[in-house]
This record gives structure tokens, C-alpha cells and sequence, in this order.
């Protein structure tokens, strides 16, 4: 299916933490497809992806800056909003993708390992918000935040703090749409199951066993969710704001 073509998402800059692959990749490729420009970064182990995601952006002749930097140090946050506003001048949107999770036994999580996955999923995003409010401000920009179903379906102890982080996006999604009203919008999107590296070496048997539940049939691409965050970027979206959109292809 061909994607929908907006016509004001042109020459906008898109600024898409954790690009090197998955979601990330998928929304940043997106936006380049609609003739935006980008900002993108993920972690130093993952620099080859980003270029090659790069390099796609390139290939589709539109700009990109491409940045290691870690949305859990305050610093690399300053870096990506200063290296965004001397390379274009701007910051039209702000897709804040980067997330982790600890895939173990709940008992065994440490402090670390939760200050990482808050650090990461919900601090990050708060200060990247911050860092840029000016900028967008001044554009009129759009603000999007990669939550997850996580945050109000899951009933898995396996997972609490990743979904605690997720949920605290979809708040924090929420007053800063009050707080940037009415320049800049604020909107969430909140995926379920999606085919991605980080899904990939979960069991057989547990994917078949929740691709049951999908009303689909199957788990969503991520060019299916980028499509969403395009539209929630676009002027077509224009009223919605402090929204959490659930795409997850119905699920039980």
C-alpha cells in the first residue's frame, strides 16, 4: 500500500532518537520519504546500523545528520537539539523512539537496571522535550512519543519496569501537552506487538501463543507504525494533542 502523501511535512526537520533499526529507522525513513529532513542517533554498538539508516535517507536525497549519542546523558541531549538547530535552523518535530527493556526475571532486576530503563524511556524524553521547547515553539512543532500498549494492557510482573516507564510516558505525553498549549502539539502512539530485532528472539511458542490474541492475525510492521507518527506530525492532525493512540491491531 502506497503511503499517504503530506504535502506540509516537506522541508520539515525531524529530529528520531534510536534510528539505527526497528521503529526508529522505520519512522525516520518515513519522514524522509515525505521530502523532511533528520536528525537522527542511536548507541556507539549500533553506529554502523545508524549509517546504513543514513545512508537510506541519502539515497532518498534528503539531508540527515547522523549522531551517537545517548538519550540517558544530559549532555548527548544538549548535543542532538544544538546539532539539530546548526545544521537547519529548526526543529519541527520530535519522535522520541529510543527505549530499552531488561528481558529477565522480575526478583532479579537492579536499582541500575531500573534507573536505565527510566533514564532511557521517560527522562530522556522529558529533557529532549525541554531542550527543544524553544525551538519548537518557534515552529510550531509537534512532539511524539513512542509509548507502548505495555502501559495499561500488560498483567505480566516480567515486565514492570518497562511498563512503568511506558505509562509514565503516556503522563508525561499528557502534561506536556498542557504545558506547550497551544504551539506545539503533543501526542503519543502506542504500539502493540511489532516485528522488530528487540522482538525477534522471543520464543516461538510465546509468539504464536499472542499473535492468537491480535484480532489481525499477526504482529504489526514498523512501517505501520511510522505511518501514524507521520500522520500525527502532519496538519491533518492539527486537533489532536495529549492523545495516546493504540496501534496494536486489536488485542485481547
Amino acid at each position: 500500500m502506497k503511503p499517504a502523501i503530506y504535502s506540509d511535512i516537506k522541508e520539515k526537520v525531524v529530529l528520531v532518537t534510536g534510528a539505527a533499526r526497528g521503529m526508529g529507522k522505520a519512522i525516520a525513513l518515513a519522514f524522509a520519504q515525505q521530502g523532511a529532513h533528520l536528525v537522527i542517533n542511536d548507541l556507539p554498538e549500533r553506529a554502523k546500523l545508524l549509517n546504513q539508516t543514513a545512508q537510506e535517507i541519502i539515497d532518498l536525497n534528503m539531508k540527515v545528520e547522523a549522531l551517537i549519542a545517548d538519550v540517558r546523558l544530559e549532555d548527548d541531549i544538549k548535543k542532538l537539539i544544538s546539532t539539530a538547530l546548526a545544521t537547519y535552523g529548526r526543529i519541527d518535530v520530535l519522535v522520541n523512539n529510543a527505549g530499552i527493556a531488561y528481558d529477565k526475571d522480575w526478583e532479579t532486576k537492579t536499582k541500575d537496571e531500573w534507573h536505565d530503563t527510566l533514564d532511557t524511556n521517560l527522562i530522556g524524553p522529558y529533557l529532549l522535550i525541554r531542550e527543544a521547547r524553544e525551538a519548537l515553539i518557534e515552529s510550531k512543532g509537534s512532539v511524539i512519543n513512542i509509548t507502548s500498549t505495555n502501559a495499561y494492557k500488560a498483567m505480566s510482573a516480567f515486565s514492570l519496569d518497562y511498563d512503568a516507564s511506558k505509562a509514565g510516558l503516556i503522563t508525561l505525553t499528557h502534561n506536556t501537552a498542557s504545558g506547550l498549549a497551544p504551539h506545539v502539539r503533543v501526542n503519543a502512539i502506542a504500539p502493540g506487538w511489532v516485528n522488530t530485532d528487540m522482538n525477534s528472539e522471543l520464543p516461538q511458542e510465546f509468539i504464536d501463543q499472542e499473535t492468537k490474541k491480535v484480532f489481525a492475525g499477526r504482529f504489526a510492521e514498523p512501517e505501520e507504525i511510522a505511518s501514524v507518527a507521520v500522520f500525527l506530525a502532519s496538519d491533518e492532525a492539527q486537533y489532536v494533542n495529549g492523545a495516546t493512540i493504540t496501534v496494536d491491531g486489536g488485542y485481547q
